[in-house]
């Protein structure tokens, strides 16, 4: 389950923009999906169940905090990573413009619908085909194909 977890971490993680608030969404998705193991479905596969959980926790966070608009960054100046140089390493500017650009298409990311926003980042990140986000999301697979071409066109509109 250690792979699964890791998965299923990267997922929220992207979902909700912040590290912090991942873990403690993914726990929120841990501790749902304890409480319902009983309610559990053998035919359909476990991973399924447990990321449509946690894809509903996120959808749940995500209208809870539906005010919050700005995403911190994904790492601070002051970050080893960010002060490290090297023969090969980027200049401050260029470090400095990535992370900006990783910013901006962190909160065009995180201002998608949510009906956009699961589909695109369970292709793009997990890899998954749509027959298994169709799954997940109990959509069809054409529904799936529509919504990331969708999802594609805003962040391309955003991001200009």
């Amino acid at each position: 389950m250690g792979a699964t977890k890791a998965d299923l971490y990267r997922f929220v993680r992207r979902y909700v923009g912040d590290g912090a608030e991942a873990h403690d969404v993914l726990q929120e998705a841990y501790a749902s999906a304890w409480l319902a193991i009983r309610r559990y479905d053998p035919a359909r596969p476990f991973d399924v169940w447990l990321r449509s959980i946690a894809l509903n926790k996120c959808r749940d966070w995500s209208r809870r905090r539906a005010v919050r608009r700005v995403v911190r960054g994904v790492i601070g100046l002051d970050a080893p990573e960010a002060t490290a140089v090297g023969d090969d390493a980027p200049t401050p500017e260029a470090r400095l413009d990535d992370q900006r650009k990783a910013e901006r298409l962190q909160r065009a990311l995180f201002d998608l619908p949510d009906a956009l926003k699961a589909p695109l980042l369970l292709a793009t990140l997990e890899g998954r085909s749509h027959a298994e986000i169709a799954s997940i999301l109990r959509l069809t697979p054409k529904a799936v194909e529509t919504r990331i071409a969708r999802a594609r066109k805003q962040l391309a509109e955003r991001l200009g």
